[in-house]
């Protein structure tokens, strides 16, 4: 084990200070990159989940939130000219006002709500793959509607309770799990009851299609023959890489980038200051230390060796730290109805910015060496 090492272990309420810095500055951004993340995830859980290979969008498309909807009617029956294609579903997605039926002396309660539509044949392309066999049956009911449990509250309703959608009453049949939102209750329904809610939309016209084919590993093959065929109609995408446009996205959006830039220049600001002055004041308190290492020929070049080693197990132990106090906002969130998401790319970056800090620190904290002069163990 290194000097620099056991001395953190150590001494490490020395460095406490430092290390919680340095946690929050990292939870500083990595919560905001984890809720904006998990909006999105939310929005596109169904399909995310569905049990397609491909997903066709508009020709314009950059991603789901980006131009995804609105394709001719024609492109459908068009990808099945493909011979790896074995189904196409249509994602169809409205919104609508729901309305509780509180009873009397209750108060009712009045949300905009997401309507989702499946097929409910065994099996279909848009039925997510962790709907039960039992929830499939359950949506064959005629106006039946399954919610997540985060949004009953929201909605005022529970299992067997019966709700109006775009005016028309509804029952809640079943009772989801993993399908919170915060933006807007997420209402999932048979394509026929859709339908029968007059939610269906424009006849020449589909929304997202959802493609399967024979052989999964064939996907992006097949996706480039698609896009080849597409006469500009559309475009073809991998699962894969529309998720990765869909947190792209995001992003992207100005005021989401605002906010994780200034979310990034407060963290440094955070982190710089009260590591390099935490880190500072450790090897004042250890310059006779430092003092008698030099006494012992150590060499003023192997002692700043020293101090960035430590700034750096330091940076090490913040970022633990974040992952922990991160680990535990994201069950907090999830609790209350908001999934969180951490794209592998940004919790990188996240970490290198964190040592980063910790080794500027250090860098900052080197001038107090010169105060290590064998001489004053005399004195």
């Amino acid at each position: 084990m290194s000097l620099a090492l056991a001395t953190l272990i150590y001494e490490w309420r020395r460095y406490l200070a430092a290390i919680i810095a340095l946690a929050f500055s990292g939870l500083l951004i990595l919560a905001q990159v984890g809720m904006f993340m998990g909006m999105g995830k939310a929005f596109t859980a169904n399909i995310d989940r569905a049990r397609g290979d491909i997903m066709v969008l508009g020709p314009k498309a950059e991603s789901l939130m980006n131009g995804g909807a609105g394709l001719p009617a024609r492109v459908k029956p068009a990808l099945y000219t493909n011979p790896a294609v074995v189904d196409v579903g249509e994602v169809m997605v409205n919104g609508g006002m729901w309305q509780n039926d509180p009873g009397p002396g209750k108060k009712r309660k009045r949300e905009f709500a997401q309507a989702y539509a499946v097929d409910t044949w065994p099996d279909a392309v848009t039925l997510p793959i962790d709907f039960s066999e039992d929830l499939r049956v359950a949506l064959l009911e005629p106006y039946g509607v399954a919610v997540d449990k985060t949004a009953l509250a929201r909605l005022g309703v529970k299992l067997g309770d019966k709700g109006s959608l775009n005016g028309k009453t509804v029952r809640v049949v079943a009772v989801l799990d993993n399908y919170p939102n915060m933006n807007a209750p997420m209402v999932f329904m048979s394509r026929d009851t859709l339908r029968k809610l007059g939610m269906n939309g424009r006849a020449d016209r589909t929304g997202a299609l959802i493609v399967r084919i024979k052989d999964p590993a064939q996907a992006l093959t097949v996706r480039d023959q698609l896009n080849a065929a597409s006469g500009g109609a559309y475009r073809a995408w991998t699962r894969a890489e529309l998720s990765e446009a869909n947190q792209g996205a995001l992003l992207k959006e100005q005021i989401i980038g605002i906010m994780l830039v200034f979310s990034l220049f407060v963290g440094m600001l955070i982190g710089v200051g009260i590591t390099s002055q935490t880190l500072r004041g450790a090897i004042l308190a250890n310059i006779k230390e430092f003092a008698s290492l030099r006494a012992l020929g150590v060499g003023m070049g192997s002692l700043r060796m020293i101090v960035l080693e430590l700034s750096f197990w330091v940076g090490i132990a913040g970022l633990g730290a974040t992952g922990l106090m991160t680990a535990g906002i994201a069950l907090l969130a999830s609790a209350g109805g908001l999934p969180m998401a951490f794209p592998l790319g940004i919790v990188s970056m996240v970490g290198i910015f964190l040592v980063t800090i910790s080794m500027l620190s250090g860098l900052m904290a080197l001038g107090i060496l010169k105060k290590s002069q064998p001489a004053d163990l005399l004195r």
